[in-house]
């Protein structure tokens, strides 16, 4: 079996290769192909990989897409679009408006998209026309929005994930002293529902009892969990749901913005300084790639977020949330889809469930929702929640899908107006104004 990886030069990438090699006995993958415009980061990345160990699937790089795509089996699409000197832009051109710097909530993120979209489209056709049969697997941010352009064109056959719904139910069930895994059997039934970076868990049933009411019940339990401490205890009794720890964004849209002027830089111009200067160490010393790989990605780790907990107060992030999991979410979902097993999880896919009913009341059959599903050789099957999302829930949700549905179109026609109405729309700009001066300023343009 053929896996291709998208942006193969990126730094996560070793993250995905060990996923695989550790799954070997679950799914066999031949050949992994590396793909990235950057020679010179495939490169490190080649080297990082061979530090890894012998053993395991031939690798190879190429920066050629055809060359990469042809005959795939399964496509790990994991793009970063304009790279982290991108990212840092799309955050300062918003707090330069007043308003949130992140790279997928708010005006960041949108960003972002206006200028994935278009890539993504001539990704997608690629895979349509050389690798028809197989599966796409979308890490790409912001994910809500890149998944639904792709399956524009590749349809079924593309599906978006995220490690932060399944990495939360997980966490709510070992504070509950439960297995982790418990979903992912079957032995545990979630309502999770929402968009990428704007859902809420809210139901959590076994053996006809109430774990969510248990879990909210329990201060220990409760106080223990990521997206408790950054959002407080009183505001997650209230919703009566635990929420995404990126809906600190907008519930605590202020809060946010003021850590992030006060941090004195941003994520993105970190990660920019930091993964600068990894490539470039580690080009000039090949043999130490690896070595000077896992130093940069503790530092990374231990940094996620650390802004929006210094200002929440919410003290060091916990062990067992370090880490991204991703690479962990897809290399399941292949073994699902091509190796014979058989998974619960938290996905981006098409808001109809199997009887043809949205997932999600209020949104249309064709927008993409991050809900549980059912994975297997069969394909991948949403589970429809046993829970509507309340109305204020909805509410935002509406909001946001609408954003992201007339931003697909601005990226596809270049449209200024339609763009304008995309930035304006979104619930975290306050101001048509600040909206038009963002566009411009992202698209390059002076304001007529």
């Amino acid at each position: 079996m053929i896996l291709t990886i998208l942006g193969g030069g990126g730094f996560r990438v070793p993250l995905v290769h060990q996923a695989v090699l550790a799954a070997s006995d679950r799914v066999a993958v031949d050949e992994v192909v590396l793909h990235d415009e950057d020679p010179g980061r495939l490169e490190v990345m080649t080297h990082v990989l061979r530090g890894l160990g012998e053993g395991g699937p031939v690798v190879r790089a190429t920066t050629d897409l055809d060359d990469a795509v042809a005959g795939a089996h399964v496509v790990f699409s994991a793009i970063r679009v304009g790279g982290t000197a991108g990212r840092t832009r799309d955050e300062r051109v918003a707090l330069g408006e007043g308003v949130l710097g992140q790279e997928t909530v708010g005006p960041g993120g949108l960003a972002y998209a206006l200028r994935t979209v278009p890539v993504v489209d001539h990704v997608a056709d690629r895979i349509a026309t050389l690798a028809p049969q197989a599966w796409t697997i979308s890490f790409t941010n912001p994910a809500s929005i890149v998944t639904e352009a792709m399956r524009d064109r590749l349809g079924e056959r593309v599906v978006g994930i995220c490690d932060t719904p399944i990495s939360l139910v997980r966490r709510v069930l070992r504070a509950l002293r439960r297995d982790p895994r418990a979903f992912d059997s079957g032995l545990v039934e979630v309502d999770y529902a929402g968009l990428n970076h704007l859902g809420w868990l809210m139901g959590l049933r076994a053996e006809g009892s109430d774990l969510l009411a248990d879990l909210l019940r329990d201060d220990a339990a409760l106080g223990s969990l990521e997206e408790v401490r950054l959002m407080g205890a009183d505001w997650v009794r209230t919703l009566g749901a635990v929420p995404n720890e990126y809906l600190y964004y907008y519930d605590f849209a202020r809060e946010a913005l003021a850590g992030i002027a006060a941090g004195g830089r941003t994520r993105g111009e970190f990660l920019d300084a930091q993964q600068s200067a990894f490539y470039t160490r580690a080009a000039a010393e090949p043999g130490r790639a690896l070595d000077l790989w896992r130093e940069t990605l503790a530092e990374r780790e231990a940094t996620y977020m650390a802004t929006e907990r210094d200002t929440q107060d919410a003290g060091e992030r916990a062990e067992e949330d370090l880490g991204g999991g991703y690479h962990e979410v897809a290399v399941d979902l292949m073994a699902a889809l091509l190796g014979g097993e058989q998974h619960r999880m938290i996905l981006d896919v098409a808001n109809t469930g199997p009887d043809g009913e949205p997932l999600i009341d209020g949104l249309p059959g064709d927008a993409v929702v991050e809900v549980p599903v059912l994975a297997d050789g069969g394909g991948i099957r949403p589970l429809p929640p046993a829970r509507p999302l309340a109305p204020v829930m909805l509410a935002r949700v509406q909001a946001v899908k609408a954003c992201e549905r007339l931003l697909i179109e601005a990226a596809r026609t270049g449209d200024r107006d339609t763009a304008w109405r995309a930035f304006a729309a979104h619930p975290l700009v306050d101001s048509t104004a600040v909206a038009r001066r963002l566009v411009d300023a992202y698209r390059g343009c002076t304001p007529a």
